[in-house]
C-alpha cells in the first residue's frame, strides 16, 4: 500500500503495481495504491476504527495526539500479532518434532 502525492499525482514507489482507491480515514480521504483493494481498504478502516475509538474517549485533544496514540495502539496490537505468531510457532515446531521423533520410531521397529 501506498501514499500518493496529490500535488503531482506520483506515487511513492512508482514500482508498485495496483489500482488507486479514494479511502476516509477520520474524516479525510486519501489516495492509496495497494496490490489488493479489498485488503488496501481493510486496513484504512482499521485506522479509521482505531482513530475514531481514541477520539471519542478522548474528545479534547488536538488530532495529532489522536494519530499517535493511535498509531500506538495500532502498533501493540501489531506486536501482541507477532508474540502470539511467534509462541505458536515454537508450539508447532515442538509437535512436528516429537511425531517426526514418533514415526521414526515406528519406522525403526518395522525394519
Amino acid at each position: 500500500m501506498e501514499f500518493i502525492n496529490v500535488k503531482n499525482k506520483t506515487t511513492v514507489d512508482e514500482t508498485m503495481n495496483g489500482k488507486s482507491i479514494r479511502v476516509k480515514i477520520f474524516g479525510n480521504e486519501y489516495p492509496l495504491r495497494g496490490e489488493n483493494e479489498e485488503f488496501t481498504k481493510q486496513v484504512a478502516t482499521y485506522v479509521d476504527s482505531m482513530l475514531t475509538k481514541i477520539h471519542e474517549k478522548l474528545p479534547e485533544q488536538p488530532p495529532l495526539t489522536i494519530a499517535v496514540l493511535s498509531a500506538l495502539n495500532i502498533t501493540e496490537d501489531l506486536l501482541k500479532e507477532r508474540e502470539e505468531y511467534s509462541t505458536n510457532m515454537e508450539r508447532l515446531e515442538l509437535e512436528i518434532e516429537k511425531l517426526s521423533n514418533y514415526f521414526d520410531s515406528c519406522l525403526s521397529d518395522i525394519e
